[in-house]
């Protein structure tokens, strides 16, 4: 769907996810309605029906999603998802124990089993339903009978041992009646005896049809080579029915053209005439090598169906004559060419039946005599002029174990050849003195899809008159070489308009208006031009309102605010891609009920919440706040290679490289194991157009053709400098899991070793280099970028490497000498770096290119009919401003490729991110490296110093965070005594993770307040640009270096439970971004946990960076603790609040106002006015009484007291009492 010109392939996908969710549904219902997942008389039955539901559960689900989001620009991202379900899907048919087994069919030679051919019963098994029948039961198939055991295996496997057309049927016997339904009508069974039941003996076919096949065989395109100097000599075979014949051999060449029509007369078929002609028999095309000596060398396979013309048709339009059609060639897995050919079955009832549909006379060849393929059948062709661009070679290697010294190419397409000049010595200048010959008169079929490819031949030209194959290079599709005219109606409209994009400042009048084609193309401009104002009004009222201190600003300022507008663009993506599949849902479903349609948007919300989340949680701390973008002078970062981008097209505008390929392939070979095979490479380009052109279009050169300002191919010194800026993402090579970088740049002889400034365990180290070099192209033109592990006693490790064609980047018209920067400035971090000021560039490309210009104007240049603005003044490094021509030019370059027919886009000022490789490891990416790279002709001004991209020195900083008092504290504890709920607060405090420190205990808490009065000190290493901490130590004692590391600036409390005699128990916790840290609240009641939200959504409390404000008080932020009811812990509780102040000094301004620790010397704190209850029980047994008892059992204890002493007095009354009274009586 993807290759063809099939329109809106999206919606085909939608409608095959569609089919596939209707049919798994449509499973899982019969499954559940006959017994369900516990179906089945076995274990393993049982076992299978429940992976098979839930298989295709999943399959249905996937491929509803995939229906959701299919979208032309993730096209290929859905295809290759629908892939890996339909071959889930496939992996579910086979069984992991047949209960049937399988068919065999052996062909013996006496008693001897010759070839064989195997089915799965699964492919012949009959059903009483038509869809649940085997793909081959009841039909007529054709088997390639292949070699038993392990002569399969190879070249002699490959071929065909026997072809067998068979009929098959397999059923219970009750269904006997219908196993013969699917052979063709028209038989008559001839049974064994006169039972009916039995199966038929023979079938007599009383009426047989004759039939003529013609295959026309014109041409194959990108042959596996099966000879050893990377060619073959190839001839086709064709196969069908109990008739064979082979086409001519056409030697050394992976391309043959044999334009020859093979007849294959008195054919005869069985069967209604209908159904031959709605399903004919299959037509089986060989291709194969030559050889004088063994066995011919088997190429590859591919079968076709004719076109059926019966005896009552008429030869005509549009059926006939047939048309050629390419066909894909196979061995093994692996594939080998295409065909182009075309077959026709023409039925035979008398001699003269086929007069009309006569093929061409034969010719004779040194082969024999031949028939051509017909004129209605072979492509209509066209006079082509084909123009070469002979560049140079590369990188050749020996050949039978000597080096190519005097090599030469040769070109060939569609029999015409054109061969280079030699070069005399490649080792001394390896670039062809003529670059451009033609080709003329070249016949081509109008229809590109048609075209043979173009074979590039390297030959080596050695002593005595022998010449030695180097390589070969076979390109299959022509169609980026073919120059096609524009068409004359669109030229000069494309003028108009061009007249109307130029001016920034028009008026026109309402009869011109009228005259516009195009009308949208005005409004279209006039809104675009008022937004671009509006934009420009704003900007400049931002840059009043935050003023710059640039002198402050270096180069990786603008590194990181490049890299956050990447980011950004990245974000702003994937939420216009999730919009998109919101909004293609929405329409699909506007006629769904709206109960559905909000249930779906409800699921479809939820999915997004969870891809949210998971960012979240993998992903860098989310920003709470939006602050305001600093107005920074930014370059481009290229998240990919820089030839991959789509603005430049692989710099192939003018050189394409093409490897030239030399040796047999090998099986199951694909791109990364043809490299292998790869000898060299030929640089050139061509030029494929209609000859003669018309004449509204520019003639090419009588010398160099369309070649036009081509530049001299003569070696060239060239001074080229490198920037390594950092590597991401490396594979680790070391046990510990971490690697110890460095880099390793190799630009031809010269080479550069970075081995002593190694960096310690890192996979995403900072390099910050600069290397230059001095080349010559094109003997050096292959810089090759790697990055070693340093190992202490072992060899070092490659971890991956990248190579850059800069030979292509200099001469392409994309300017990526040095790339085009923003603004142009004469001093700061933007200074500009190309020794030719913007204007001078703008003069040479008009130059080269021949147009009408510059021409300055006071804050204009006209380049041709087009005229850009800009600003007119320049500011020195004294803030003096004087006029210029240089901001003009610099925009005329930003925008040149709005100029018509030559402008293209230059390359901007840019850092490019290229993929690192191994060879141990191919096709495996094992990280990532951002450079970029200038290059200065040595003729030219010489540039001047390199950009400083050293890594920034963090600076130093001491965080003093003051701990004054808690509240609402979680009470964690029961008093021994009284049963009463307290807790023994502390705090617990650190910013690096290794920096621990810890506030005194307030013993006794009964409210959750706690006054501490204390300091923590944190003294710690900043990047202010990357906001990170830098920690430099060792990992372990038998760490050779230290390492550092890079960790996000939070501050993290902890407040707990002090327990004397059990583990002390954590209470809540509070996690401070210092770069984004919540404004305390001004009251503590205001304190909540929303303060602690990390969502954009939920937080609406202002944010703030300590770095820019220094200090900061709060009277309340919180602490959150785990809800003990939520298993999953996603929700928290309120775990109390925390009054702190939090400053920020730097270094030096630390080491002139000096703090102690705690609440010691220097600048000392004041003690905490606890109350007089904090104190520990069984320290002071004294405090114990007065505050734990007395305070809370004193009127209790005095009643008893009271009650007591009464008891006493009563006591003593009952017991005096008697001897008063005696004494009373008496009366003594």
């Amino acid at each position: 769907m993807l290759k063809t010109s099939h329109e809106r392939p999206d919606r085909r996908l939608r409608g095959v996810a569609e089919e596939l969710t209707n049919g798994c549904a449509s499973y899982i219902r019969l499954v559940k309605g006959t017994g369900g997942m516990g179906a089945g008389r076995t274990r393993l039955d049982r076992e299978r029906n429940k992976l098979c539901l839930r298989d295709v559960e999943y399959i249905g689900k996937e491929a509803k999603k995939v229906k959701a989001m299919v979208k032309p620009s993730v096209l290929k991202e859905n295809l290759s998802k629908m892939k890996s379900l339909h071959s889930k899907l496939k992996g579910l048919c086979d069984d992991p124990q047949h209960s049937i087994p399988d068919v065999f069919i052996w062909m013996l030679s006496g008693p001897k089993r010759v070839a064989y051919a195997r089915i799965a019963a699964r492919q012949i098994l009959h059903s009483v339903r038509e869809e649940e029948c085997g793909e081959h039961c009841g039909k007529i198939q054709t088997l390639f009978l292949r070699l038993p055991g392990k002569k399969s295996l190879g070249l002699s496997g490959w071929s065909i041992q026997a072809k067998v057309d068979i009929y098959f049927w397999f059923g219970l016997a009750k269904n006997k009646r219908d196993f013969l339904k699917g052979l063709p009508q028209g038989y008559k069974a001839i049974r064994a005896g006169n039972s009916l039941k039995a199966p038929p003996k023979t079938l007599n076919y009383p009426d047989r049809l004759q039939f003529e096949l013609r295959a026309h065989m014109y041409q194959a395109r990108g042959l596996l080579a099966a000879d050893d100097t990377g060619l073959s000599d190839p001839f086709a075979k064709v196969i069908f029915s109990t008739h064979t014949d082979t086409t001519q051999v056409i030697e050394e060449t992976l391309s043959p053209t044999w334009d020859q029509t093979l007849i294959m007369p008195n054919i005869t078929l069985f069967g209604r005439a209908e159904e031959l002609r709605d399903d004919p028999p299959i037509i089986i095309i060989e291709v194969f090598d030559q050889d004088t000596v063994g066995k011919n060398e088997y190429i590859g396979r591919t079968i076709a169906k004719p076109v059926v013309k019966m005896s009552h048709e008429r030869y005509e339009e549009p059926r006939f004559p047939s048309q050629l059609d390419w066909y894909q060639m196979y061995r093994g897995m692996t594939k080998a060419g295409e065909i182009l050919a075309a077959f026709e079955l023409l039925q035979i009832k008398g001699k003269d039946q086929i007069e009309s549909t006569k093929v061409t006379e034969a010719i004779q060849t040194s082969q024999g005599h031949k028939f051509t393929v017909p004129k209605g059948i072979r492509p209509l062709l066209a006079k082509h002029r084909i123009e070469v661009l002979f560049w140079g070679l590369r990188d050749l290697k020996r050949v039978q174990l000597i080096s190519v010294d005097r090599p030469r190419v040769d070109i060939e397409i569609a029999g015409r050849c054109v061969s280079s000049c030699l070069i005399n010595n490649y080792k001394k200048n390896p670039n062809f003195a003529e670059p451009v010959k033609f080709i003329e008169d070249v016949d081509l079929p109008e229809v590109e899809y048609w075209c043979p490819p173009i074979s590039i031949t390297c030959i080596d030209c050695r002593a005595f008159g022998r010449s030695v194959l180097v390589g070969t290079h076979i390109i299959s599709n022509i169609s980026k070489f073919v120059f096609r005219p524009p068409d004359k109606s669109k030229i000069y409209t494309g003028k108009t308009l061009d007249r109307l994009s130029n001016a920034s400042e028009f008026y026109i009048t309402f009869k011109q208006l009228k005259k516009l084609v195009n009308k949208n193309k005005l409004c279209f401009f006039r809104v675009s031009l008022d937004l671009n104002l509006d934009d420009e009004e704003k900007k400049t009222k931002e840059d009043e309102e935050d003023p710059l201190d640039e002198a402050t600003l270096d180069w990786w300022s603008k590194y990181f605010a490049s890299l956050e507008t990447l980011n950004e663009e990245k974000s702003k993506m994937d939420e216009a891609n999730i919009q998109d599949v919101y909004n293609d849902d929405e329409d699909q479903e506007s006629i769904v009920p709206s109960t559905e349609t909000n249930d779906h948007k409800a699921k479809l919300a939820e999915q997004v919440g969870v891809v949210k989340q998971a960012k979240k949680s993998l992903g860098a701390p989310v920003r709470k706040w939006k602050h305001k973008k600093l107005p920074i002078d930014e370059l481009k970062i290229y998240d990919t290679e820089l030839e991959n981008s789509n603005e430049f097209s692989g710099f192939n505008d003018l050189l394409n490289s093409f490897d030239l390929y030399r040796g047999k392939r090998e099986d199951l070979a694909d791109d990364i194991t043809d490299q292998k095979r790869i000898v060299g490479n030929f640089k050139g380009a061509f030029k494929i157009y209609r000859h003669p052109l018309p004449h509204y279009v520019e003639q090419p050169d009588p010398q160099y053709g369309m070649f036009k300002g081509l530049p001299s191919n003569e070696p060239i010194h060239v001074l080229v400098r490198v920037y390594i800026i950092r590597a991401t993402d490396l594979h680790p090579t070391d046990p510990n899991g971490k690697s110890d970088p460095y880099i390793v740049i190799s630009l031809g002889e010269n080479k550069v070793n970075d081995k002593e400034n190694y960096i310690s365990k890192q996979l995403n180290p900072t390099f910050g280099k600069a290397f230059d070099f001095e080349a010559t192209f094109p003997m050096e033109s292959i810089l090759n970028v790697q990055i070693y592990d340093w190992d202490l006693l072992s060899a070092d490790d490659l971890i991956g490497e990248t190579k850059i064609d800069l030979e292509n980047r200099f001469y392409s018209k994309h300017r990526s000498l040095c790339g085009v920067a923003e603004k142009y400035a004469i001093f700061g971090y933007n200074q500009w770096r190309d020794p030719m000021k913007p204007s001078e560039i703008l003069k040479k490309l008009c130059k080269e290119l021949k147009l009408d210009g510059p021409h300055f104007m006071p804050g204009k240049v006209r380049v041709g009919n087009k005229t850009f603005q800009g600003a007119i003044e320049l500011e020195d490094e004294n803030g003096h401003k004087k006029p210029t021509e240089e901001h003009v030019a610099l925009v005329a370059l930003r925008n040149w490729e709005e100029i018509p027919k030559v402008g293209c886009k230059l390359v901007p000022e840019h850092v490019e991110t290229r993929s690192l490789y191994n060879s141990e490891k191919p096709g495996i990416e094992q990280g990532r490296v951002e450079l970029w790279v200038d290059m200065f002709p040595m003729d030219m001004p010489l540039p001047g110093p390199p950009v400083d991209v050293s890594p920034r020195k963090p600076k130093g900083f001491q965080l003093r965070v003051i701990i004054w008092n808690t509240d609402e504290v979680l009470l964690q504890d029961d008093d021994f005594f009284t049963g009463e709920k307290a807790s023994d607060i502390y705090l617990k405090g650190w910013l690096l993770g290794d920096d621990k420190q810890e506030t005194d205990i307030h013993y006794r808490s009964l409210t959750g307040e706690g006054n501490f009065n204390w300091r923590f000190i944190y003294p710690f290493d900043y990047l202010v640009a990357e906001e990170k901490c830098v920690v430099t130590k060792k990992e372990s004692m038998f760490s050779w270096d230290e390492t550092e590391f890079k960790i996000p600036p939070r501050l993290n409390l902890q407040v707990w439970d002090a327990d004397h005699f059990s583990a002390d128990d954590f209470l809540g916790s509070l996690t401070l971004d210092l770069t984004r840290l919540p404004r305390g609240a001004k009251s503590a009641n205001k304190c909540s946990l929303n303060m602690a939200a990390e969502d954009d959504d939920s937080s609406n409390v202002p944010m703030i960076s300590i770095f820019k404000q220094r200090r900061i008080k709060g009277l309340g932020w919180p602490f959150t603790a785990k809800n003990d009811q939520d298993e999953l812990g996603n929700h928290s509780t309120f775990g109390g609040k925390v009054e702190a102040e939090i400053s920020l000094l730097t270094a030096e301004e630390a080491e002139k106002n000096p703090a102690g620790y705690g609440r010691d010397e220097p600048d000392p704190l004041e003690k905490p006015n606890r109350p007089d209850t904090s104190f520990v029980w069984f320290m002071n047994p004294l405090k114990s009484l007065r505050y734990l008892i007395c305070a809370r059992f004193k009127w209790l204890i005095i009643k008893v007291f009271i009650a007591l002493l009464l008891i006493a007095l009563l006591v003593l009354f009952i017991y005096s009492s008697p001897s008063w009274i005696m004494k009373k009586i008496v009366g003594a």
